[in-house]
């Protein structure tokens, strides 16, 4: 049981990635972490590591996609550990699919995944931190939904640039409730995502795309952890409706 001095952190898809990285910032940071996946193993993996390194964390298996799941989520994590203070929203899925082969089923999947899986959450937990006046939401886009179009992942492309809308939207409404709302754009980070060959770059194309970011080199799930856990900061206190983009120089050198 975390202690009354420990933020509350929920964090979406944190069994691998990114959200990994960020269930293992924040618990750095005295925090307990509630790490929640559909990888079952993975987020019970990260939990052990974690706990051998001292912290706090649980692992609940969530799926953002089912449509009740959110609500019982949040009851039972303010009904056990009391007010959520920060959600991490990372889960997501991109999956190649050229345009011929864009069916509804495989559009609605991701758009359900990826941008409403976000919206659910939210609206399931900002009751109870607007009644608070506190609370910080973090929600993943991606540069693919900010600046870049990327080919045979029209669906992802759409649903990224749609958590940037949502984040918009969200900071205006709860900002007088001191809640608020902030989003990172990922540029290539070294994710098994990335790494994959039939949905992403794959090994040689990620290093490829490497050495043409001002950086000279990939993102790390590290990197954008580090972010994460500052807009959900009070040195972030007075930041909302922002997306930050963290990619290495990758835009401002390629425009």
């Amino acid at each position: 049981m975390p202690s009354s001095k420990n933020r509350i952190v929920l964090v979406t898809g944190a069994g691998i990635g990114i959200g990994r990285g960020t269930a293992k910032a924040f618990a750095a940071l005295g925090d307990h972490v509630v790490v929640t996946d559909i990888l079952e193993k993975e987020g019970n993996a990260v939990v052990s590591e974690i706990v051998d390194a001292g912290g706090s964390a649980e692992f609940i298996r969530y799926d953002v996609g089912a449509k009740e799941a959110a609500d019982a989520i949040v009851a039972d994590v303010e009904a056990r550990l009391g007010p959520i203070d920060v959600i991490v929203a990372n889960a997501g899925i991109a999956h190649r699919t050229p345009l011929a082969e864009l069916t509804d089923e495989k559009w609605d999947l991701t758009l359900d995944i990826d941008l409403k899986g976000i919206f659910r959450l939210v609206r399931a937990a900002a009751p109870a931190m607007r009644a608070r006046k506190s609370g910080s939401i973090v929600a993943l886009s991606s540069i693919m939904g900010v600046a870049y179009g990327w080919d045979e992942h029209v669906h992802y492309s759409t649903a990224k640039a749609g958590v940037v809308g949502l984040v918009r939207a969200l900071a205006v409404e709860l900002a007088r409730d001191g809640v608020r709302v902030n989003g990172i754009a990922p540029g290539y980070i070294r994710t098994a995502q990335l790494l994959s060959e039939e949905n992403s770059l794959g090994p040689a194309g990620a290093e490829k795309a490497a050495e043409f970011i001002p950086m000279g080199r990939l993102g790390e799930a590290e990197d954008i952890a580090d972010v994460i856990t500052f807009l959900a900061s009070h040195g972030a206190r007075y930041m909302t409706g922002q997306v930050l983009v963290v990619d290495g120089g990758l835009l401002v050198g390629r425009y």
